[in-house]
């Protein structure tokens, strides 16, 4: 689940992979690339209804989940697969439906966090973009991007499908070096929603059966 976690952060707040050297990918890539990251980073908060896919032929698996995330800044609500993870910034809560427990964790301020701005600290370097074609998929025509590490990742390449005239990524696909592929697609996206502080942040008062887990 927290390799779930990490790799939805980083589509929530995918505009930062796009900070790349202008010397690296081509230039077709690099400027579909910057307009996504424009928009995007225009928004004041976003909600995203999504479904989850997990494939790794080799070993039978084919996984498939729906969730649900709200964004604003660094603050964060998910809810997916029986769990809701919320985010205020500084504190994040874990509501783990099956287990009927609550844990707690301080967002830490290294390279294991899960927070936005350290994942991004990791995810916008050392990435060369590379246009693979123009198409018709979702109904509409899109930009099928890859995005390849140079060197030291666990994963082989990103691959980013962007609705071509809305500028708005609809799918977005890991691969990694063991043989599977994590997929998100993005099934309705919407901008500058509104949001309360509460949102992201969990009353323990509205949980009183469960067990709370403090690991701060």
């Amino acid at each position: 689940m927290k390799k779930i976690i990490t790799i939805l952060i980083a589509i929530a707040f995918i505009p930062a992979l796009f900070a790349q050297d202008t010397e690296k990918g081509d230039k077709k890539s690099r400027e579909i690339l910057d307009k996504v990251s424009q928009k995007t980073e225009a928004y004041k908060s976003f909600k995203a209804e999504f479904t989850y896919k997990m494939k790794n032929k080799e070993a039978g698996i084919d996984e498939s989940k729906d969730g649900v995330l709200v964004v604003s800044g660094d603050k964060y609500n998910l809810e997916i697969a029986g769990q809701e993870i919320m985010c205020d910034g500084e504190t994040v809560w874990t509501y783990i439906e099956d287990a009927e427990e609550v844990q707690i964790n301080a967002v830490e301020d290294n390279d294991e966090s899960i927070t936005p701005n350290n994942l991004f600290s990791s995810y916008q370097k050392d990435y060369k973009s590379k246009f693979v074609r123009e198409t018709f998929q979702y109904g509409t025509d899109v930009y099928v991007i890859d995005m390849t590490p140079n060197e030291g990742k666990n994963f082989s390449k990103v691959r980013i499908i962007i609705d071509k005239d809305k500028l708005e990524i609809l799918d977005f696909t890991i691969f990694d070096n063991s043989g599977s592929s994590y997929s998100y697609v993005i099934n309705k996206f919407t901008p500058d929603v509104e949001i309360k502080d509460s949102d992201f942040t969990l009353n323990i008062a509205d949980y009183p059966d469960v067990e709370v887990v403090d690991m701060r």
